[in-house]
């Protein structure tokens, strides 16, 4: 129990730093590509990119924090309720879980068989993943998973700033977009492995979200500049 839930409190937290790193790129390469588009002086686009770096570390660790943290909440107040559905209404439940494995097209006699060995060995456990999806014991740490973030997200935020204002002025957009892309591509990827979700398409969608934040913002700019 200790080693799954550790594995799962790593996984969780690396999948926190990998969203908080991929929202630093995205947000902070949208804000000094807007503004390069307004502007070729250097000085302004990085401090659009650090205010912009510096407003997201703090709303994103924040938010991550909130939302974990109500996550456990809610799964707290499910493990209350099932305890006491369990204690005074226990047949309630045994049907429940039998139910859901045969809607699964399992027969009757089998999941008879299935539900009372479970029920016999784990009732809690057993009808809490049934009624609400989730394992005991796998809570993420919001203060680790708000960390994450907070480290992360400026960490990931470094890649456009620092690109958009050493680059050469003629190079600069491309070659931000570019490296852009290409740190998309691996976050997306990354955190889409670590949620079993399929790879590719997370990518891909991650790519086109890049590519269309970076035109919009750039449009905008070269609008106000003009």
């Amino acid at each position: 129990m200790t080693i799954g839930k550790d594995l799962a409190q790593r996984n969780n937290i690396i999948r926190a730093a990998v969203m908080g790193a991929n929202d630093g790129i995205l947000s902070v390469s949208g804000i000094v590509i807007g503004v390069a588009g307004a502007t070729t002086n250097s000085f302004a686009i990085f401090i659009a990119g650090f205010a912009g770096a510096l407003a997201g570390t703090v709303s994103m660790a924040m938010g991550e924090y909130v939302s974990v943290h109500s996550e456990n909440d809610a799964q707290s107040k499910a493990v209350a309720t099932q305890k006491a559905a369990l204690t005074n209404h226990y047949e309630q439940e045994f049907d429940f879980v039998k139910k859901q494995y045969m809607a699964q097209g399992i027969s009757a006699d089998l999941a008879q068989t299935a539900t009372s060995e479970l029920m016999a060995r784990d009732p809690l456990e057993t009808t809490i993943r049934e009624r609400y999806g989730f394992t005991q014991h796998h809570e993420i740490s919001a203060l680790a998973a708000a960390l994450a973030s907070m480290i992360s997200f400026p960490l990931g935020s470094l890649l456009p700033m620092l690109a958009i204002t050493l680059l050469p002025v003629h190079l600069r957009i491309p070659a931000t977009a570019l490296a852009v892309l290409i740190a998309l591509a691996i976050t997306g990827f990354s955190a889409a492995h670590l949620s079993g979700a399929n790879e590719y398409k997370a990518t891909g969608r991650n790519v086109i979200a890049g590519i269309f934040t970076m035109i919009v913002t750039y449009f905008v700019g070269t609008l106000i500049g003009a």
